[in-house]
């Protein structure tokens, strides 16, 4: 039972977190200032990239279909958008759109523009 109010609160969580739809997400992890933000690890994709497909494959399962793992990841998802909005982003907000700050998160599934 614990466990299913736990998935309950990560489900929650994960929604509130990530506000953009997987057809969204997917068209924009398809782009060059996706594919151009993040850490690589020798040359390869990076991790928020890499995250970002995953987030997709989860937005795309039935709640019902969820596993531990989804849950795993989810947790993580959420952790990571809280944290770099605490960063706030350039303090010039013109510049907000374009910037890796803004490109990061959305990688993650979180659009801060639409906040």
């Amino acid at each position: 039972m614990a466990q299913t109010e736990d998935h309950e609160t990560i489900w929650k969580d994960f929604k509130g977190a990530v506000n953009m739809t997987a057809s969204a997400l997917e068209k924009f992890l398809e782009t060059d200032e996706s594919q151009s933000v993040g850490q690589k690890k020798d040359g390869g994709e990076a991790t928020g990239h890499k995250k970002g497909r995953r987030i997709v494959e989860i937005l795309h399962k039935k709640k019902a279909d969820l596993d531990d793992d989804d849950y795993a990841h989810m947790k993580k998802v959420v952790g990571y958008v809280h944290r770099h909005l605490k960063q706030g982003g350039p303090e010039d907000r013109s510049k907000t759109k374009d910037s890796p700050w803004r490109l990061s998160l959305m990688n993650w599934g979180h659009d801060p523009l639409k906040d």
